[in-house]
């Protein structure tokens, strides 16, 4: 009986996920093997363009950066900040918050005013000597790179915070008890019990990462065009929906196999963990 109202109660959520997220997606799907040039012509098309081969590479470079140097960043500071006082917390994690309360595009251009020739960072550099002329830092890989950090960074650190404080100090004080070095705890203690959240918040800047649109063509442009800005041009420049389908369907599969991946090697830290 117990059963049957779980099911009952989740039966709503679970169409409105069908209807409005999984069937728009295997719609999508579907037509890329519609053609009338043959059900994988689409997929054949894309990887046989050297150019569509380099805009992939390049997307999952992107993603796979952002979300190395995010989860780093967003440990260090998640660690300090759940090791914190209540009062230091609260004003540490409403610091943390605060971008998010930006719209993206916002952020983007703000990055455009900090890295352009005439910007804030050209202009420190030049005024202290460090260099003799503008650096050229927009519509690189670097410059996409630094605008997704600060773009997710936030997510990792929200992520990881409740993780970190829900690990028992008398675990570390054992540890360090036991004559563990920092270093042994940090690997063999909180690490493997961070896992989950790492992995949570990993997802979510990878995911995240990989399908951006607006930083990336703010920032990339066309010389850095990626995954998100080549459907856009695919489906609103030229009006190809097929082609502008099979970007969104690899997408789509790459983001699966990734998440899959980052399961398994949270399995291999922490059985436990997922």
């Amino acid at each position: 009986m117990k059963r049957f109202a779980g099911w009952t109660l989740s039966t709503p959520a679970t169409l409105l996920v069908l209807v409005f997220l999984i069937l728009p997606v295997l719609a999508t799907i579907v037509t890329t093997f519609a053609t009338t040039a043959g059900p994988f012509a689409p997929y054949l098309s894309f990887f046989g363009s050297g150019f569509r081969r380099t805009v992939l590479w390049r997307t999952i470079q992107i993603s796979l950066a952002t979300t190395a140097i995010s989860v780093v960043i967003g440990f260090l500071t998640a660690y300090v900040v759940s090791r914190s006082p209540g009062w230091l917390k609260s004003i540490l994690i409403i610091a943390a918050v605060f971008p998010l309360l930006t719209g993206v595009v916002v952020r983007s251009f703000a990055w455009l005013i900090i890295l352009g020739k005439n910007g804030i960072l050209n202009s420190a550099l030049l005024s202290t000597g460090l260099i003799n002329e503008p650096l050229s830092m927009l519509y690189t890989q670097g410059a996409v790179i630094t605008a997704m950090v600060y773009l997710f960074v936030p997510l990792m650190v929200l992520t990881l915070v409740g993780v970190l404080e829900a690990i028992p100090d008398d675990l570390l004080q054992a540890s360090a008890s036991l004559g563990a070095k920092p270093t042994a705890t940090f690997m063999q203690v909180i690490l493997p019990l961070a896992v989950p959240g790492l992995i949570v918040g990993a997802v979510l800047v990878f995911t995240g990462s990989f399908t951006a649109y607006a930083t990336p063509q703010l920032l990339g442009g066309e010389a850095q065009m990626v995954m998100g800005t080549l459907m856009y041009q695919q489906a609103m420049v030229t009006f190809d929906w097929v082609s502008a389908s099979t970007i969104a369907a690899i997408m789509v599969v790459i983001t699966i196999a990734i998440v899959l991946l980052m399961t398994r090697v949270a399995r291999r830290l922490n059985p436990m963990a997922v």
